[in-house]
């Protein structure tokens, strides 16, 4: 499991490149291992950090920050006495409880929304559906700032942008995460910005169907009626067990995050099918193709 220390006890580079959340769920995890390993409940455990198993539950899952206090107390409790070693647990806590980048741009983004970009930071892989715009980790800034323009009246623009573009950085990291997503033809069709930021958002969507961690489909009018019609999602996975697959929905105001068993079981099976439907990666790339040589240059 990648969220594994190294041989001297510290979390690999490559989890802590993907950001606060995965290094709550790593650290997490090293302490429930530590409590399996002394046999002890977390009832006893909350006991020892003055709270309940339900707070327990919460930091082995990675589900809240790490106060330093409760940390050493649990170490104790759990026999780990060595103070290098102990010392690398509390350095790992505090790099975990360091707000992640969007933490900056607080001021623009709603609370759910810095929760879905802490797991999209964390998450394996990325699969998405998009009904009506080119998904957001794929778009280009001009494109992204027509879009912008379309739902906020500010002065914000470029920071917003800036926002979108960071996300982006994931892409391109050592160890970025397979996005794989079904775009309806609908959104093709729509030229966004005008049609030379569409032209380009087209190529765009082309360069990076290169990368060997994305694959582009598209879903073309032809497939007729679809179980996820009018309806956009992304469904993450995590590369640690600890963490559910999580499906997120968004709305102008608000979103979703279903993990129920059966939600995932649905969601899943409407993606599969989805991927079926669309046209194949090298046939939606000459779709895309057509597209950008629609749009005079």
């Amino acid at each position: 499991m990648i969220a594994e220390p190294d041989d001297d006890g510290l979390v690999h580079p490559v989890v802590a490149e993907r950001g606060p959340t995965v290094l709550r769920i790593a650290l997490g995890g090293q302490l429930r291992r530590l409590r399996e390993a002394t046999g002890i409940t977390r009832e006893a455990a909350g006991d020892a950090i003055r709270g309940s198993h339900a707070k327990i539950s919460r930091l082995e899952l990675g589900r809240t920050g790490f106060k330093e206090r409760d940390i050493r107390d649990l170490l104790s409790l759990y026999g780990v006495h060595d103070t290098e070693e102990r010392e690398k647990f509390l350095d790992l806590a505090r790099q975990a409880n360091e707000p992640g980048w969007w933490h900056r741009y607080s001021d623009l983004l709603p609370q759910w929304f810095g929760t879905y970009l802490g797991l999209e930071q964390a998450a394996s892989k990325i699969r998405t559906y998009e009904a009506h715009l080119v998904p957001g980790l794929l778009q280009t800034p001009e494109y992204t700032r027509a879009v912008v323009a379309l739902g906020y009246e500010d002065a914000d623009t470029d920071r917003r942008v800036q926002v979108r573009q960071r996300r982006q950085e994931i892409l391109h990291r050592s160890d970025p995460p397979i996005v794989w997503a079904v775009i309806d033809e609908a959104a093709l069709h729509r030229p966004v910005g005008g049609p030379r930021v569409h032209r380009e958002q087209m190529e765009h969507l082309i360069e990076l169907a290169q990368l060997p961690n994305v694959t582009v489909q598209v879903l073309p009018y032809s497939a007729g009626e679809h179980a996820a019609a009018g309806s956009s999602f992304s469904i993450l996975r995590f590369s640690e067990t600890e963490l559910p697959d999580i499906v997120y929905l968004e709305h102008l105001t608000s979103a979703l995050y279903l993990d129920r068993r059966q939600d995932l079981a649905l969601y899943l099976s409407v993606m599969d099918r989805l991927s079926v439907q669309a046209e194949r990666p090298e046939k939606s790339i000459e779709i895309l193709a057509k597209y950008a040589e629609g749009y005079d240059r």
